[in-house]
């Protein structure tokens, strides 16, 4: 239990056995989870969806917190054992109010997933004057998984999933100005700050809950082809990163190197559920695997040092209790 992946001590391969292309069905395959209760955030949408639908096929009660209800219930019609419930994750009252409802029903929490996110937005502030890519990728996670601590200490064995992002090699997190009040906004710098957050909660995260028998995780999807996740991205901007024409096409170079919807979630699903990992926390994984270590901030792929450094770990950990007024009872 005195392990931890401060500098990335632990952030190597384990040979998983599954690579970039393996799919959820491939990963899910001989894992039970009847009994388990699950919360995806995101899960009515691209690889939200497909991890709801994973965990619930293998016994999981899945809850589905979703901002548009009706959305929601098109999307998972059919699906068994799955609940859905209001929650926004822009309005910290909604995330509390969700909270709030479940622990009200006793029961422990298994696996929190903390899918639903946002990119490529122009700038935008929520009530309390927060970039709305550090609230809603960062800050809500934050709160929410503070809030469920106690049903997610009452499971005696529940993991916590982040869906991160390779993105986050766009920015280390400015401690100076986060809400980009005295700097010029560029979205993917947002991003990747938020991104990086997620990396670094996760590690601290892991370092004081797994004394609880709560594990947590950050990961990488993957670039996949057919979410939501680009639908507010500038054409102009994506043209210049060489992944469309003028026109906005995808290049077919670029289409070909995307991940379905089944791969861009087992990574998900495998941080979720496998036995590999009943033993190690606080990593980063990408590939269904545990991410290389990368000192090389040129190269795209694996995780960067900023990103599990523990003295920025500690920091923003308080920092987000400061932002969000939510803090864990350890």
């Amino acid at each position: 239990m005195g392990q931890h992946n401060y500098q990335g001590a632990l952030q190597q391969p384990i040979g998983s056995g599954f690579n970039a292309k393996s799919t959820t069905t491939e990963v899910i395959k001989g894992i039970d989870l009847t009994g388990k209760i699950a919360i995806v955030t995101g899960g009515n949408t691209g690889i939200g969806l497909e991890t709801v639908k994973t965990l619930s096929k293998a016994g999981a009660t899945v809850i589905v917190p979703a901002r548009d209800i009706k959305k929601a219930k098109r999307n998972l019609d059919g699906i068994t054992n799955v609940e859905i419930e209001e929650m926004d994750l822009m309005h910290p009252n909604s995330i509390d109010a969700f909270t709030e409802k479940f622990l009200a029903s006793g029961r422990p929490l298994h696996l929190l997933i903390n899918n639903a996110g946002i990119m490529w937005v122009p700038l935008r502030r929520d009530n309390r004057g927060y970039e709305s890519q550090l609230a809603t990728n960062y800050l809500a996670l934050f709160q929410l998984t503070a809030r469920l601590w106690s049903a997610l200490k009452k499971a005696d064995g529940a993991r916590v999933v982040n869906v991160s992002s390779g993105g986050h090699q766009f920015s280390d997190f400015d401690f100076e100005d986060p809400n980009f009040l005295y700097r010029e906004y560029e979205t993917l710098q947002g991003y990747g700050q938020s991104k990086t957050a997620v990396n670094l909660f996760s590690l601290e995260l892991d370092t004081k809950a797994k004394i609880h028998n709560v594990r947590s995780y950050s990961l990488c999807p993957g670039a996949v082809g057919e979410t939501e996740l680009s639908r507010e991205a500038p054409i102009d901007l994506l043209y210049k990163l060489g992944y469309t024409d003028a026109e906005g096409t995808i290049l077919p170079e670029v289409a070909a190197s995307l991940k379905t919807i089944p791969q861009g979630a087992a990574t998900t699903v495998w941080a979720a559920t496998s036995p590999m990992l009943n033993n190690i926390g606080g990593v980063y994984c990408e590939n269904t695997d545990v991410a290389l270590l990368s000192t090389d901030l040129s190269l795209i792929g694996g995780i960067k040092p900023y990103s599990l450094d523990e003295a920025n770990a500690k920091r923003l950990w308080k920092l987000s209790e400061e932002m969000t007024r939510a803090a864990f009872n350890f």
